[in-house]
């Protein structure tokens, strides 16, 4: 019997330490919120640069003109989705979009989500 209290003992030292670690090492509800809604750098719009971007990273799903293929057509996608919106898509990805966020700098898909949200 008191071997029985022992293993209790320990397994439920090992509860707390591990509860105890967990608490320490998950993000907070700030930093989940933070992930979820990337944050926008300020930059001035740069259309070339944004064209370039366009045809280095979105051209071979949404098509050369923005007509769409594999993914939807972009040719209207500011009527729709505002500045903020279209940045946290591409860093993010949606659905079958894939995250751009370590293929594209902040201010790369900031200059891009300007460049679209012009596009009505």
């Amino acid at each position: 019997m008191t071997m029985q209290k022992w293993i209790m003992s320990g397994l439920f030292f090992v509860a707390c330490a591990l509860a105890l670690a967990l608490m320490f090492t998950l993000p907070g509800k700030e930093e989940v919120a933070e992930e979820a809604k990337p944050t926008m750098p300020e930059v001035t719009l740069d259309a070339a640069a944004a064209e370039a971007t366009l045809k280095a990273s979105c051209i071979t799903c949404h098509g050369d003109q923005l007509q769409g293929g594999a993914g939807p057509a972009l040719q209207q996608v500011g009527g729709h989705m505002d500045t903020n919106a279209l940045f946290s898509v591409i860093t993010k990805g949606r659905k079958g979009m894939p995250a751009f966020k370590d293929q594209l700098k902040p201010d790369e898909i900031a200059n891009l989500a300007l460049y679209l949200s012009e596009k009505k």
